[in-house]
């Protein structure tokens, strides 16, 4: 299977290295001419070219990182010109472009894929099937926290670059939609946008999610935590561990307390599992964990949030 990557920007060139070790990378569109020089030399088997020279030629897949805006556009072409696609988070601006995408893939018989990266981490895997398990009872609520002294943007808010992980994992750990959604935000940075956003979710079996993701934050932390009747479950992202907690409340409203202990410990290249997954898809023409439908309800569940944080 070979792939050919449509932007080489500050993600892109992640994308374009792990390629390239797996040995799948066969071309590079970027219309910066720096760039493309640096590319030209750095990877002298993979051809330089222009996105129609790309969709035109031979390879099987395309990866798209390139801006958000573009996202559309990119894909129909390569859907069309009959090459399977990987596109990075958010998948499209909108839910309408995005149901667009996904219709057309089907259509064409192609693999959509988006790259909700946090979904392959192992640790999410394990959180999942841990509590498929059963061992921490009820499941009660899930929260994410994403701070950081980030890199702020003036276009999309902060949920739309860094919590739109969250999301996807949350949805994927809850197994459906919420039912009811209530935000705040905050606009420190006098962007237009919100650089700051606080989220309750509310689902159809019970379970609460709670989301505060931040670009102006003292210090980084990046933690899931999961909650139950008999235990819970924190994932600090930084140090790639899980951590169970033995505690929980009874119906006497009696503590118990069994001591904690780290029970996984991940890695920190899921983006190498998420490219090889990619591939995988591309040569078994199953669904990808991170499909193009999965990635239309993300973008349906962010235009809702959206809405709460305009009331």
């Amino acid at each position: 299977m070979k792939v050919g990557v449509i932007g080489a920007g500050a993600w892109g060139k992640n994308i374009i290295r792990n390629l390239a070790e797996l040995g799948a990378l066969a071309a590079i569109a970027e219309t910066d001419p720096a760039r493309r020089r640096e590319f030209e030399t750095g990877y002298p088997d993979a051809a330089a070219c222009s996105v129609d020279e790309l969709l035109a030629s031979d390879i099987d897949g395309v990866a798209i990182a390139t801006p958000t805006p573009t996202h559309h556009e990119l894909a129909t072409q390569a859907l069309r010109a009959g090459k399977d696609v990987f596109i990075e988070k958010p998948m499209t601006p909108d839910s309408a472009t995005a149901r667009a995408l996904v219709e057309l893939a089907e259509r064409e018989k192609r693999v959509l894929m988006v790259g909700h990266l946090l979904l392959y981490q192992p640790a999410i895997t394990w959180i999942r099937k841990f509590m498929a398990s059963g061992e921490l009872g009820e499941l009660f609520g899930i929260r994410h926290e994403r701070l950081t002294l980030g890199r702020a943007r003036s276009v999309e808010n902060v949920l739309w670059d860094i919590g739109v992980h969250d999301i996807a994992v949350l949805l994927y750990l809850v197994g459906q939609a919420p039912e009811h959604i209530r935000a705040s935000g905050h606009r420190m940075l006098k962007l237009g946008v919100e650089d700051e956003v606080h989220v309750h979710f509310e689902f159809a079996n019970g379970v609460r999610g709670n989301l505060h993701s931040s670009w102006l934050w003292p210090e980084t932390t990046r933690q899931t935590i999961v909650r139950g009747a008999r235990g819970m479950l924190v994932y600090d992202e930084v140090d790639q561990t899980v951590t169970l907690h033995r505690k929980w409340i009874d119906a006497d409203l009696q503590n118990h307390d069994e001591g904690s202990e780290v029970v996984h410990r991940g890695h920190g290249q899921p983006l190498r599992l998420e490219m090889q997954h990619f591939l995988d898809r591309m040569a078994d023409r199953e669904t990808p964990l991170s499909s193009g439908e999965s990635a239309l309800a993300v973008i349906e569940t962010l235009e809702r949030v959206t809405r709460a944080l305009a009331r």
